[in-house]
C-alpha cells in the first residue's frame, strides 16, 4: 500500500499497543515502524530497475526481518521508555506486530509480498489497489480522534479500535468483492463456451467497483473490464502471446529474470524492428488502434557486448491522465 496507509496502520499498531502507557509516542513510534519494510524502495534507487524490483517486498517484508528487527529495536523502545513502565515485551510487541501488519497489508494488493522470504513465494490476493480511499481516509478519522484523547483512555482505546476494525472490515469486504467480480468473468467465459488456462482478478486504480481480467488462453491473453454498474456483457481485448519471438533469447539471464518478475504473465511484442516484454500483471497504460503500451513494458536489446539488457519503457504523465480519465468514466457502467 501507499506511505500515508502504511504510516496510519502502524500508528494505529503502536496506539493500540502503547497508548495507554506514553499516548501519542506510541504513535510516533508505530508509525516509523509501519514505514520501515518499504526501506527496500529506498535502496533500490542504487540499484539496477530489476534488480530494484526483484527485491521489492522481499527480505524487509519477511517474518524474519521483522522478529529480529523487533528485537533491537523493541529493546531500544524499553530503554528509551522505561521510565514510563514500557517493558521489553511491550517494545517487542510494537515493532514487530508494526511491521508485519504492514506486511499483511501489501499481501491484498497486486505485487506480490514474500512474508514467508527466504522462501521464494509470493502472496498476493489482489482485493485491493495500492491506494484506496475507501480504506486509508476512514482509519485516519478515527485515528486522529483517538490521538486528541490524551485524558479518558478508554475513550482513546474506543476510537483506535474502531479504525482498526472497520479497515480490516473494508479488506474482507474486498474479497468478497473480488469473489463477485471474478464470477462473473468466470461466467462471460462460460457463456462464450471459451476454455482457459487461467483467470486473474484485481481491482483498477483507487476503487473496488471496477475490476480487471486477465484471461490465458492457449497462444494469448484476453483483457477485459467489469463493473458492478454494468449491464452488459463483459469485452475482451485479445493479444497474442508471440513466444516465438523469444525462440533465440529465452536462455538469456535477463528474460529468465523478467519471466520470473511477471509471475508468467507476460507477452512479446514487436515495434519498428525493436522487441519488448510486456508484463500484463497491472494492464494497460493505453490502448488505442494504432498504439498500445502496458504499464510495466521492457524494451530487450543486444549491447556491444552481445549481451541482452532490458530498459523499461518510459511512462507519459499524460497517458496517466487520459487512463484515469477512462477509468473513472467506465466505473460507472458500460
Amino acid at each position: 500500500m501507499d506511505s500515508l496507509t502504511q504510516i496510519v496502520l502502524g500508528a494505529a499498531v503502536g496506539n493500540a499497543v502503547l497508548g495507554t502507557k506514553i499516548k501519542n509516542k506510541a504513535i510516533l513510534y508505530g508509525a516509523i515502524a509501519g514505514t520501515i519494510p518499504d526501506l527496500d524502495v529506498v535502496f533500490g534507487l542504487f540499484l539496477d530497475p530489476i534488480v530494484a524490483l526483484e527485491i521489492h517486498r522481499g527480505l524487509t517484508h519477511s517474518f524474519l526481518f521483522a522478529t529480529v528487527l523487533a528485537v533491537l529495536l523493541g529493546y531500544g523502545l524499553h530503554r528509551i521508555e522505561r521510565a514510563k513502565g514500557v517493558s521489553f515485551k511491550e517494545g517487542f510487541n510494537l515493532v514487530f506486530l508494526g511491521l508485519v501488519t504492514h506486511s499483511f497489508l501489501d499481501a491484498f494488493t497486486t505485487w506480490g509480498t514474500e512474508i514467508l522470504w527466504p522462501w521464494n513465494y509470493s502472496f498476493a490476493f489482489k482485493s485491493i489497489f495500492v491506494v484506496d480511499p475507501l480504506y486509508t481516509l476512514p482509519f485516519i478519522f478515527f485515528l486522529v480522534k483517538s490521538m486528541r484523547e490524551t485524558k479518558d483512555m478508554k475513550r482513546r482505546m474506543k476510537w483506535n479500535t474502531y479504525g482498526i476494525v472497520v479497515s480490516s472490515a473494508y479488506l474482507l469486504i474486498t474479497l468478497i468483492l473480488k469473489f463477485l467480480a471474478y464470477n462473473k468473468f468466470e461466467e462471460s467465459l462460460d457463456k462464450q463456451q471459451q476454455v482457459f488456462n487461467s483467470l486473474a482478478v484485481k481491482p483498477t486504480a483507487f476503487n473496488t467497483v471496477l475490476w480487471n481480467g486477465i484471461v490465458e488462453m492457449d497462444s494469448s491473453y484476453w483483457i477485459g473490464t467489469y463493473s458492478f454498474f454494468d449491464k452488459g456483457e463483459i469485452e475482451y481485448q485479445e493479444f497474442d502471446k508471440n513466444l516465438e519471438l523469444l525462440k533465440d533469447i529465452e536462455k538469456e539471464p535477463v528474460v529468465e529474470r523478467l519471466i520470473d518478475l511477471s509471475n508468467g504473465e507476460f507477452t512479446m511484442s514487436k515495434s519498428k524492428n525493436q522487441l519488448y516484454f510486456n508484463d500484463l500483471r497491472f494492464g494497460l497504460l493505453k490502448s488505442y488502434p494504432k498504439e498500445t503500451q502496458f504499464a510495466f513494458s521492457y524494451h530487450l536489446f543486444e549491447n556491444a557486448d552481445g549481451v541482452w539488457e532490458a530498459q523499461e519503457v518510459k511512462k507519459e504523465k499524460r497517458d496517466g491522465v487520459v487512463m484515469l480519465k477512462n477509468m473513472w468514466t467506465r466505473i460507472f457502467g458500460d
